[in-house]
């Protein structure tokens, strides 16, 4: 059972102990308070939207009403092996104002985090240690980078990045992760002497200056055996008598949920899987948050035998591929239903970004380029921090190598 101060005031970023170089904050965050939540209703949502809004990089899914749905609906809760430790930073003096705040969790495995860390696990366990449980600031199941760190300024930022230090080195904990953090994030945690990690997702960006006139239009920004290809399988599944339909949240009806629960269930299944998110969930986005929603759904004979879910994010004008599943095995359906649709209603909609989600080097044959993201890690083990970071630096300079040879492999046409 965790013993944490539940209102610990913060003195220094880092809880480092010489002030000649670590001079405490003179400009009243000195008082400001680390507050620990043990479940996102704990936390004013209208004050964690507020200080989500203000941060570099906001997302949909570090929404309150999101996070809550995912507690709520038995999804993301500590029998899944997701316990919630949110964290909020206070002054006294404006109690109702927070100035920064963290959704973490307790995880006592690393499922669902598309962070891969097992064998960082399996090397601390066979050395005696407990690498579980960890903290991790994430958002559950979703790889989606953006604010991990929500907080006014930098010295928000730094000042709750050293709480959560100081919190895992009370509560013994082996590591704190944070997961495919923004630019501000990344700044404040190498300040701090984490460790960052760097992947790679791929991302569809709309033409600009001039975006793309219709599907057409980006198809002919591809070469030529890439465009052939996506006109086949599109072809093929035409020709399979499969038409579809884009359905906006408000649109989409409880029967449309319930069909489209029993195509991600599916999915999961046939990979021998339970699935993560709950039926509950789904209920309590399109009570809460319709108009972050868009089902593609496919249909033949007039029956519907497939559906697409994209997140969606009008502010950024930025759309989000995030689950799919069919009850009839039909080639290239998925291409077309995860790839080719959303990307048509991006350009016919007028959206700026389509991200795919977390690997999948053959979504860039489809014009989804590659993308860098980084996470940020911090392990109280010197000798094993010192062997993570070893490893970080080779695997880093092998991901930069992979995305430079992604992108001498191109799928557009070369200018002239």
């Amino acid at each position: 059972m965790l013993s944490a101060n539940m209102e610990s005031p913060v003195s220094d970023p880092h809880g480092r102990a010489d002030p000649a170089r670590h001079p405490a904050p003179t400009d009243g965050s000195a008082a400001w308070q680390l507050r620990l939540h043990a479940a996102p209703a704990e936390v004013d949502a209208a004050a964690w939207d507020a200080l989500l809004q203000a941060s570099p990089e906001p997302t949909p899914f570090l929404r309150h009403a999101y996070l809550q749905a995912l507690h709520a609906s038995g999804s993301a809760v500590p029998d899944t092996g997701w316990t919630p430790l949110f964290v909020t930073l206070v002054d006294p003096a404006r109690p109702s104002e927070l100035q920064a705040a963290a959704a973490l969790y307790l995880k006592t495995h690393s499922y669902g985090e598309y962070v891969f860390d097992w064998a960082w696990a399996d090397a601390y366990e066979r050395a005696g240690q407990r690498y579980y449980p960890k903290l991790l600031g994430a958002v559950p199941f979703t790889p989606v980078p953006g604010s991990r760190l929500l907080a006014r300024d930098d010295t928000a930022r730094a000042l709750l990045l050293g709480g959560l230090e100081r919190f895992a080195r009370e509560q013994q904990l082996s590591s704190v992760h944070l997961l495919f953090v923004d630019a501000a994030d990344r700044a404040a945690a190498d300040a701090a002497g984490w460790l960052l990690r760097e992947g790679v997702q791929f991302h569809w960006e709309n033409r600009q200056p001039a975006p793309y006139a219709d599907f057409a239009d980006f198809l002919a920004s591809l070469q030529r055996d890439k465009r052939k290809k996506i006109q086949q399988e599109r072809r093929y599944v035409r020709e399979a008598g499969v038409s579809f339909e884009a359905l906006p949240g408000a649109a989409i009806g409880e029967a449309d949920w319930d069909f489209f629960y029993r195509c991600y269930v599916r999915t999961y299944r046939l990979h021998r899987s339970t699935p993560y998110l709950t039926r509950a969930f789904f209920a309590a986005m399109a009570a809460t948050l319709p108009e972050h929603w868009l089902l593609i759904r496919a249909l033949r004979a007039g029956e519907p035998v497939a559906a697409s879910l994209i997140a969606l994010d009008p502010a950024r004008r930025t759309a989000y591929g995030r689950y799919w599943g069919a009850l009839e095995d039909i080639p290239h359906l998925h291409f077309s239903a995860c790839y080719y649709e959303p990307l048509d209603w991006c350009i016919r909609s007028g959206w700026a970004r389509f991200e795919g989600g977390a690997q999948g080097e053959h979504k860039m044959a489809r014009g989804l380029m590659p993308v860098r993201t980084t996470s940020a890690h911090w392990l109280a083990h010197p000798a094993f921090n010192d062997a993570v970071a070893r490893f970080l630096e080779r695997e880093g300079q092998g991901v930069a190598a992979y995305i430079d040879e992604l992108h001498d492999r191109s799928p557009f046409k070369t200018a002239g």
